[in-house]
């Protein structure tokens, strides 16, 4: 017999299970849309299992204020930790981009370099900036900047923080569109709006610990799912050896990781400059720094990012394989597909569909779904407490109650969350504008909060001064997605784009002009001391 309190949480997942079977029935009997139902009927199962570990992670919060919804009420352990950190970044423009770059003949296993790079940066985050975060209990990454240059600047540093965030909510949502469309056969537009609005719900539902919780499963689900892929995949093909030798020949040099001038030629340092922006532009990010600030202590913030780090790199190792898998396939049409991929972005869900069985496909469909949500809660939540915490509460009300603020932030994350959905929904380059967002994150962000954290003289002139060098020097090298032409004459351009490192170039210029103008200015600005926060 269930008791009430049980009874109380499974009501809303039994009410998620029957509108998505009452929606798969209207297709079966009202539309001719050719959906694999065994795929649809598992989806369904899925969302609710992902739906029931976030609302039960409601009844877990003891006081339900901001501090709970926020940061698990800082009490994550190791092994939480490592699994949210880790599904957080390994998610599906992580392995869909990672099969994409290793599949696409134009790049190759040369420019994979999300899945160590990011690795990377949880690495260094864990070693360098973990610890001091966690010891004085900020709530979001925009904490020590509001104490060292103050409100107005920490306002003007919170867009880049939000857009990136809002942006890749967006992309890997339409990235699990596309996925779904492929294997399930469903509508684009029904998968994303499906999809986001389950993740919005238990997010706000749950706060942290739905999205950690929740994340123990995803990521679960994830690795089982593609490592079952392989196997199924490869028999198809004719084996590693068979795959690997015909990657080699089709790419060539850009078959090896390491970059060199003769495979890269002009690009060698446009690929460093991009393998720095993905290190140190991992860092500042509210989406890394909510996990270490909910752990229950500073020894577990560097332990769960370092951890998290080695997983990362490691969970890259499937799409890699599915990509250069993909890559060898002569003839999509023998194994039932219309014709080869349209373009590079679906090989993955081509491969989970055409070359395994229909059961695996199921699991390897409900994997990419997983790495898909396991991100799109997180950075829901990470933009919606930056919202509330450092813009609505010390600009609109300073003396906001915990419980009132906490009620903000669910409203938040429901705002946040559907203008990602229309986002998606509306435009076809999220991922390129997701990556300029990221572009920007390092060039004005990063050095911010490395002179927030480490030099005691940061003022807010220095850091002003420092946010236009950086932004000048950045926004003069161009954007094709802006559409914005190169202003600045930069060394190294080669057909309209510039070659030369000047991400790197704005973000180290913007870290010393912070520094310079801060020493010049101690007089009229004196620095302010980091303060733990209570």
């Amino acid at each position: 017999m269930l008791d009430q309190k049980t009874i109380k949480t499974l009501r809303p997942t039994l009410y998620l299970m029957l509108a998505l079977t009452l929606a798969g029935g209207y297709l079966y009997l009202f539309t001719d849309s050719p959906v694999f139902w065994p795929g649809f009927i598992a989806m369904i199962f899925f969302y609710g299992l992902i739906f029931y570990m976030g609302t039960y992670a409601a009844t877990q919060r003891h006081s339900g204020g901001a501090d709970d919804i926020l940061l698990a009420g800082r009490k994550i352990p190791l092994w939480i930790g490592v699994f949210t950190m880790s599904a957080t970044w390994v998610g599906g423009g992580y392995i869909n981009g990672a099969a994409e770059y290793t599949y696409d003949s134009n790049f190759g296993l040369m420019w994979v370099q999300a899945p160590w790079g990011y690795g990377l940066s949880l690495i260094i985050g864990g070693l360098f900036f973990a610890r001091k975060m966690r010891r004085f209990r900020f709530k979001t990454i925009l904490d020590p900047l509001s104490q060292r240059y103050g409100k107005k600047m920490t306002v003007l540093l919170f867009f880049p923080a939000l857009l990136g965030e809002i942006f890749w909510t967006a992309a890997i949502l339409t990235a699990l569109g596309a996925t779904f469309a492929t294997i399930l056969g469903l509508d684009i537009r029904t998968a994303i709006v499906i999809s986001s609005l389950i993740a919005i719900a238990y997010t706000a539902i749950g706060g942290m610990w739905a999205v950690a919780l929740t994340d123990v499963v995803q990521l679960g689900l994830l690795i089982i799912g593609l490592i079952m892929v392989i196997p199924f995949a490869l028999d198809q093909v004719g084996g590693w050896d068979m795959v690997w030798g015909k990657y080699q020949i089709n790419m060539g040099d850009m078959a090896h990781f390491l970059p060199t001038k003769e495979a890269l030629g002009d690009y060698y340092y446009n690929w460093w400059d991009f393998a720095l922006l993905l290190i140190f532009g991992g860092i500042p990010w509210q989406v890394y720094f909510q996990r270490v600030l909910s752990s229950k202590n500073e020894k577990t913030a560097v332990q769960l990012s370092i951890i998290a780090g080695f997983v990362c790199i490691l969970a890259a190792i499937p799409p890699v394989m599915i990509g250069v898998i993909g890559q060898s396939v002569q003839s999509w049409e023998a194994f039932g597909a219309l014709g080869p991929p349209e373009n590079s972005a679906l090989i993955l869900p081509y491969v989970v569909r055409y070359l395994t069985p229909g059961v695996v496909a199921t699991i390897g469909l409900g994997a990419i779904a997983a790495a898909v949500m396991s991100s799109v809660d997180s950075s829901i939540l990470s933009a919606s407490s930056m919202t509330s915490w450092n813009v609505y509460r010390p600009i609109f009300r300073p003396k906001v109650s915990h419980q009132v603020l906490a009620k903000v932030i669910k409203r938040c994350i429901w705002i946040i969350g559907i203008a990602a959905t229309i986002l998606a929904l509306n435009i076809t380059s999220v991922y390129a504008l997701w990556f300029l967002c990221s572009d920007f994150v390092y060039v004005l962000l990063f050095p911010q909060l490395v002179t927030a954290l480490f030099f005691k003289k940061a003022n807010f002139a220095g850091s002003l001064a420092g946010f236009i060098v950086a932004f000048v020097l950045r926004v003069g090298g161009g954007d094709a997605t802006l559409g914005i032409p190169v202003l600045l004459d930069y060394p190294m351009t080669h057909g309209g784009d510039v070659l030369f490192p000047f991400r790197t170039l704005a973000m180290v210029s913007g870290l010393i002009t912070i520094i310079v103008v801060s020493l010049v200015t101690q007089k009229w600005y004196p620095s302010t001391p980091l303060e733990k926060v209570t």
